[in-house]
């Protein structure tokens, strides 16, 4: 990515500045390119709430299931990704390898629908031997259905896998490669306003799908969605390679290189070596740490939410219903906060709209874990609105949730890729999977970890007993969190000098 002096923009209106400050003639760089986020965030939502659906409510299944199945199932997938990646990396193109990906992807999840999900009673084991299983060894009951569901399972991370893959790794390697430095502070927060309207759509969709008596029809139509949707994205991403980054005007090569410091091609390094060069660079390590702070937080206040879901929604598609109207309340959430915060880096800087999630992720989870651990004195309240206290922690929970996610995506992510954007291409490329893929999964596999650590040294089944212990380490991981912020923010003022002194 450059600077591209040439192309800084004049100074809009204050409203023009406020709500869409992208001249006309950028609209053919930034539209493709919003499209393409709105398309793999669609299908995002919609896959991340039907695996939730999927593993929470499978025979002797449960919100706890899911952090077995993140640290022992997403976490070493997501590892043998990045080691794909690295070494595809030094024989592929980027664009066909963003063909591969996901052509893959979307193969299985058509797949899944009209194959494995139909086939499912021929290919999982009986729920009488799962059960034996739990009952012989009561410390690892929630282990077992990952296998007694393993259609289910591969399904989980497959989608937790896309969302790494498609939106934090792919897309925005993408976008940091032919997006200038000038371009970004004006087109990434509006990239997240788009993309969520797709939660907004995708929200709608799961709603109105998970209408049907059969879970199976609705999976037909939601996966066929997601199988268009990416042939779509495919082709956007092809149409960009030929009808933009051919015009000087979006994107110089040559000047991309020279700002970068890169005029000399870099030797190729072997997996290894990538993995070296990334491990002792401080500044991809302060990156990293805020990836994983987020995903061990979100992680271990999640499972308490999806509890309370469980118990308040037992049926498959009562549940896609609740999780549709979750998606649309959270794109709702993200672009109205995008609207009212979007330009809190560029007047305040980039420390105020980092350091915005890890607060709003602390204050509304203190809340949502003080509702849940003080139910009982809530229940005659809600007895006499006429819905129960679960219903309430749900609908609390929910909240809480999409405040933080959208914080996440108006300034958690815009802050993070711009951090990024004075880095050499070694680090871009490949530090840049091994943060967002293997860190990605990383948060949520050690918020598994610390729950299986805490259910089996505590002994109980219930999340409620140990929610007390989640909400400390979530305290102490945000202030992490906040501590790699300010690192962060240093390292990468000294960065954004040192390749403006570099242009002049």
């Amino acid at each position: 990515m450059s600077s591209g002096q040439s192309s800084q923009p004049a100074e809009f209106g204050k409203w023009r500045t406020a709500l869409w400050p992208i001249h006309n003639y950028e609209m053919k760089k930034f539209l493709p390119m919003g499209l393409i986020m709105f398309l793999v965030l669609f299908n995002y939502t919609i896959l991340r709430d039907i695996k939730d659906v999927l593993i929470v409510t499978a025979p002797g299944g449960g919100a706890p299931v899911l952090s077995f199945l993140k640290g022992w199932g997403v976490m070493p997938a997501a590892i043998l990704f990045v080691v794909m990646y690295t070494k595809l990396s030094n024989i592929m193109s980027q664009g066909k390898i963003f063909y591969w990906v996901v052509g893959t992807f979307i193969t299985f999840f058509g797949l899944f629908a009209f194959a494995l999900y139909p086939n499912q009673d021929l290919l999982h084991p009986s729920i009488d031997h799962i059960t034996a299983l739990q009952e012989t060894y009561p410390n690892f009951r929630f282990l077992f259905p990952v296998w007694g569901v393993w259609t289910y399972s591969l399904f989980y991370i497959l989608a937790e896998l896309w969302g790494s893959v498609m939106i934090s790794l792919l897309f925005w390697q993408f976008a940091n490669q032919i997006v200038r430095t000038n371009e970004a502070k004006r087109y990434y927060a509006l990239f997240g306003m788009i993309a969520n309207f797709a939660l907004i759509a995708s929200g709608e969709t799961i709603m109105h799908f998970s209408q049907f008596d059969d879970f199976g029809v609705s999976l037909h139509y939601m996966m066929s969605a997601v199988v268009i949707f990416g042939l779509l994205a495919m082709y956007i991403y092809h149409w960009i390679h030929v009808n933009v980054l051919t015009d000087k005007r979006f994107y110089d090569p040559e000047e991309a290189n020279a700002n970068k410091g890169n005029k000399k091609e870099k030797a190729k390094l072997s997996v290894s070596e990538s993995f070296k060069y990334i491990l002792s660079n401080p500044y991809i390590g302060y990156i990293a740490i805020l990836v994983i702070a987020y995903g061990i937080s979100i992680n271990l206040i999640e499972v308490v939410w999806k509890d309370q879901i469980r118990q308040a929604y037992p049926n498959k598609q009562d549940y896609a219903h609740f999780m549709g109207q979750f998606s649309q309340n959270t794109g709702i959430a993200t672009i109205i906060l995008i609207l009212f915060t979007k330009g809190i880096v560029r007047r305040f800087g980039w420390f105020v709209g980092a350091v915005v999630t890890p607060l709003i992720t602390i204050i509304t989870g203190g809340l949502f874990f003080g509702l849940v651990l003080y139910e009982g004195v809530m229940e005659p309240l809600t007895a006499s609105l006429g819905f129960s206290s679960v219903m309430l922690a749900a609908w609390i929970g929910s909240a809480q949730n999409f405040l933080t996610k959208g914080t996440k995506y108006s300034q958690f992510d815009p802050t993070k890729e711009m951090a990024y954007i004075p880095l050499d291409s070694e680090l871009r490329t490949k530090g840049k999977a091994a943060v967002d893929v293997i860190g990605g999964r990383l948060g949520k596999a050690a918020g598994g970890y610390t729950q299986q650590i805490i259910f089996i040294a505590t002994g109980t089944k219930d999340v409620i007993t140990v929610a007390p212990y989640f909400a400390g380490v979530v305290t102490v991981v945000v202030a992490a969190w906040v501590w790699a912020v300010g690192r962060l923010n240093s390292s990468y003022t000294t960065k954004l000098k040192e390749q403006e002194h570099a242009v002049n």
